[in-house]
């Protein structure tokens, strides 16, 4: 069971919105707050992402080529060939028929600073502890060598951009998608091996990675922390202490979390009855199952879904 692809797929609430960006010195670009997570991607050029007043204090952070930039929580930023260069509202993208994503041309007539940016759609109300570990910004230099899986796919997202051809259509958004994936594992494998707690360690842990992914493969077994523990080889006391430690959270906390998150994935993406929801997220009838989920969402299974489908 590959736990970061679930994890990511069960928090994600639509495809991603992508804009190649374009600025020529001198530019600044105002880039409000956005639901879910940010991106940038520099494909040439430099520039400067200047956080906006208000947000936690940070410093800007200069951008070369081939650097990639992820925004937890989608907050509200700069990119401007400069930090000191006045800035200007995001204007409105434009889209092309037939193109994966839209252009924005800004500032004046000097150097040429190439980006792809754009936000996941990501479910904020509730997010996974995985992601709420994250930094609010994690910053992944272009060097080829550091995490040569996601320089590969800045370069492909390169090509397909710089000259386009029959499949770039569908290509550009299946590498955007990936990209997600990416950045998340070349931090989680930058994380320093003695850290002894978080996801990062949770996930090569010898004991907690077996039971997380048991639990991820099935939700709807009837686990209790006797039998995870018995799955990771150590004593119910000891499995729940290196549990708690590492994913931030007791066992079966954790459990009705996934559970819930599984019925919150069924009902935004599939057909599938009440009934079988419940079935497949552990809970023996459907009143029992939709009394878990109100509790958790603050509204039934049923509004839920429907609420979802409108939006």
């Amino acid at each position: 069971m590959d736990i970061l692809t679930e994890v990511l797929a069960s928090m994600r609430t639509g495809r991603p919105v992508s804009v190649r960006t374009t600025g020529r010195v001198p530019f600044g670009l105002r880039l409000p707050p956005v639901a879910g997570a940010g991106f940038h991607v520099v494909l040439s050029g430099t520039c400067w992402l200047v956080p906006l007043e208000g947000a936690a204090p940070q410093p800007p952070l200069p951008l070369g080529p081939g650097d990639v930039v992820f925004l937890r929580d989608g907050r509200g930023h700069v990119l401007a060939d400069h930090p000191d260069t006045p800035s200007e509202v995001e204007r409105a993208s434009q889209f092309s028929p037939g193109s994966p994503l839209g252009t924005v041309t800004v500032g004046g007539d000097g150097a040429l600073t190439d980006l792809l940016c754009g936000n996941y759609h990501l479910d904020q109300a509730r997010p996974h502890p995985l992601v709420q570990q994250l930094p609010e910004i994690i910053h992944l230099p272009g060097h080829p060598l550091r995490h040569p899986e996601l320089a590969s796919a800045v370069q492909l997202l390169r090509a397909e951009l710089e000259q386009p051809r029959p499949g770039s259509a569908g290509i550009v958004p299946a590498l955007i998608d990936s990209l997600l994936l990416y950045i998340l594992r070349a931090w989680l494998e930058e994380r320093p091996a003695v850290r002894n707690k978080g996801w990062a360690a949770a996930l090569r842990d010898a004991a907690v990675a077996p039971a997380l992914a048991a639990i991820h493969e099935k939700p709807g077994f009837p686990w209790t922390v006797e039998s995870l523990a018995a799955h990771a080889g150590l004593s119910r006391a000891a499995f729940a202490r290196r549990f708690n430690d590492l994913v931030g959270e007791p066992p079966m906390a954790y459990l009705t979390r996934w559970r819930m998150t599984t019925a919150a994935r069924l009902l935004r993406e599939s057909e599938v009855p009440l009934s079988a929801v419940a079935a497949r997220t552990g809970y023996g009838s459907e009143y029992a199952f939709a009394k878990a989920f109100k509790r958790e969402y603050g509204q039934a299974p049923g509004g839920y879904r429907r609420e979802a489908r409108a939006a």
